[in-house]
């Protein structure tokens, strides 16, 4: 499947490096946001969707794609718990996230795939909003950069993987840097 392909939505997702970093690595497949209000990525997100990962008070530095979505409402206490034994070993969220989040009433449950480093990207980003939909003219040039992502897609595929079969990093005419497995 095209990584780039397809009608979706763009969100840009704020993440601690902690778990940036376990995204990237590949040990955190499962992104939870967790909400005491509905708001975004609530209603927000569907499989499909592409997301820019930046690092809270850092840069854009990595997108990955929504393989699928679960979505819970008037969440209890009890339930928030069911939801760290059954999926934390995917999340790792530590103890003090999930007793912050005890009191939440919404979940939106994302698992990940596609996940690629992308050389970093600064965005002037003021606002305290962790989750945003990207909507032109209010999404920080990043569609202008999905969109070069998507026109070197065809590149990337025949120069990406060493004669081994091993993954590499190639560099695209962008500059940024993705690594492709396909």
């Amino acid at each position: 499947m095209d990584y780039f392909v397809g009608m979706s939505n763009f969100h840009l997702v704020i993440l601690k490096k902690y778990y940036l970093d376990k995204i990237l690595n590949g040990s955190k497949r499962i992104e939870l946001r967790l909400t005491r209000s509905k708001c975004p990525p609530f209603d927000s997100v569907c499989a499909g969707d592409k997301l820019f990962l930046k690092e809270s008070s850092g840069p854009v530095c990595a997108v990955a794609q929504v393989s699928a979505v679960k979505q819970l409402s008037n969440l209890t206490p009890a339930e928030i718990s069911a939801l760290k034994a059954k999926y934390n070993h995917l999340i790792l969220g530590a103890e003090s996230f999930w007793q912050f989040k005890s009191d939440s009433k919404f979940a939106t449950i994302l698992w990940l795939k596609s996940v690629r480093s992308i050389k970093p990207i600064r965005i002037y980003k003021k606002d305290w909003r962790a989750w945003v939909v990207l909507k032109k003219p209010n999404d920080f040039g990043l569609l202008d950069t999905f969109a070069t992502l998507r026109s070197s897609t065809s590149t990337l595929r025949s120069k990406a993987t060493a004669e081994d079969g091993s993954l590499r990093s190639t560099r695209v005419p962008s500059g940024n840097i993705i690594k492709q497995s396909d």
